[in-house]
């Protein structure tokens, strides 16, 4: 099921059809210190694998944000991507991009949403997000060598 929130200047989507693919591969593979070089047939696979959230601008369609959740759509998802093109920021697009994703998921009752951010501490908090309690109970497992 697609969603679609507006307000005055953009509109929130989760329609998988309108997302610039080849724009959001730009962004995150050039800008975002979490996916420098990404690959384009790694970017596609995990928009295909993923819940998937776009800001459009309303007057001219076109995409100035996105980002993505990997869910079960039952107990857990992870918000991940999260960017706004660098001439849309500090109009607190991220904020409500990120309340869109939170507000999405809600309804299905999840026990947790996770995301890993180096920068971006205080858009996450307004929207509700907490340090870990017991960060020393969590544990990654690497499959790629370090680069």
């Amino acid at each position: 099921m697609t969603e679609t929130t507006t307000s005055a200047a953009y509109e929130i989507s989760t329609d998988p059809a309108r997302l610039d693919a080849e724009r959001i591969h730009r962004w995150l593979s050039t800008d975002a210190y979490w996916a420098l070089g990404r690959g384009r047939d790694v970017q596609d696979r995990a928009i295909a694998g993923s819940l998937n959230f776009g800001v459009y601008d309303s007057a001219s369609g076109e995409q100035v944000a996105y980002a993505r959740v990997v869910t079960d759509h039952a107990t857990f998802a992870w918000l991940c991507d999260v960017y706004v093109a660098p001439a849309a920021r500090g109009e607190g697009l991220g904020t409500e991009l990120v309340t869109a994703a939170r507000d999405h998921l809600a309804p299905l009752g999840l026990r947790r949403m996770m995301l890993a951010t180096e920068d971006a501490h205080g858009v996450y908090e307004k929207v509700g997000f907490t340090p870990l309690e017991h960060p020393a109970m969590w544990m990654t497992l690497d499959l790629q060598p370090p680069s």
